[in-house]
């Protein structure tokens, strides 16, 4: 089972680049959009109803900003989940931010981390995200449910994770704030799964700006990330950044999953061992 994740800056702009061609060609089994920038009003009948390599059609799911053309997620299903569902928060809702498909084994979480901006201009309102984002993870686990967050986080965690960090020190994306939060996170029993199967590899990035050929040079940063609860990551079998798509300024990261290795599920049922 492959999971792909891919901020698209613009659906119906990378729609123009190849982006069906590009799905029906990889076939993932889900996919999950980020910065979609429209709501379904706004689409192709093609970007609503996709097929695969086999003819097969996509379930597709929307979460759109009320602000035109600004923010939004999807999520693209070979399965048909059980429930779709937004984080439930007007503030965060109105944006698009979230949108979370509910399968039998885990619940997968397609969510667009808001963008600190300059100055740390909207870094309450971003710090203010993520904490709802931990408490609403921590309550599925509590449930006994698997989670799998992926998205454009807006957070470089480390050092490792942007080619630059010593001039971006204090930049949005890599405030001490954010990265503090990574840091909760992560120890609340979360795992960055690229970083656990390339703990050391520098030089691998998610995102690029576009002046000055920062693409071509790999001047980039790593904000693009696959999380997944610690009990499920015995299902996940490799962590892969796709740096060869182009279409946006950020390139799809993608994941493998094996359905058939058994799981602990979750932490009520770990504390009744």
């Amino acid at each position: 089972m492959r999971i792909l994740s891919w901020n698209v800056n613009g659906v119906r702009a990378v729609e123009k680049k190849g982006f069906l061609q590009w799905l029906h060609t990889e076939s993932p089994d889900m996919l999950c959009l980020q910065e979609t920038k429209a709501d379904p009003g706004q689409l192709s009948k093609e970007l609503l109803n996709p097929v695969d390599n086999a003819g097969a059609p996509y379930f597709t799911y929307w979460a759109s900003a009320k602000k035109k053309g600004y923010s939004g997620t999807a999520i693209f299903s070979r399965i048909e989940p059980l429930a779709t569902q937004t984080l439930g928060l007007s503030e965060f809702d109105d944006e698009g931010r979230v949108l979370q498909a509910d399968y039998p084994d885990f619940s997968l979480i397609c969510a667009y981390f808001p963008n600190a901006q300059e100055r740390g201009a909207r870094l309450p309102y971003k710090l203010a995200f993520c904490a709802a984002m931990l408490k609403h993870c921590n309550a599925l686990v509590e449930q006994g449910r698997h989670i799998v967050l992926c998205g454009d986080y807006n957070i470089a965690h480390e050092y490792i994770d942007l080619a630059r960090p010593a001039e971006n020190e204090g930049n949005s994306g890599f405030l001490p704030e954010e990265r503090a939060w990574m840091d909760v996170w992560l120890a609340s029993g979360y795992i960055d799964v690229f970083r656990h199967f390339h703990p050391d590899e520098a030089g691998h990035y998610s995102w690029w700006t576009y002046r000055a050929g920062a693409r071509e040079r790999n001047v980039g940063w790593r904000i693009d990330y696959h999380c997944v609860d610690k009990d499920f990551l015995p299902r996940v079998e490799k962590s892969v950044i796709r740096s060869d798509v182009f279409g946006s300024d950020h390139c799809p990261v993608e994941i493998h999953l094996n359905p058939s290795i058994g799981l602990v599920s979750g932490r009520n049922s770990s504390k009744s061992q």
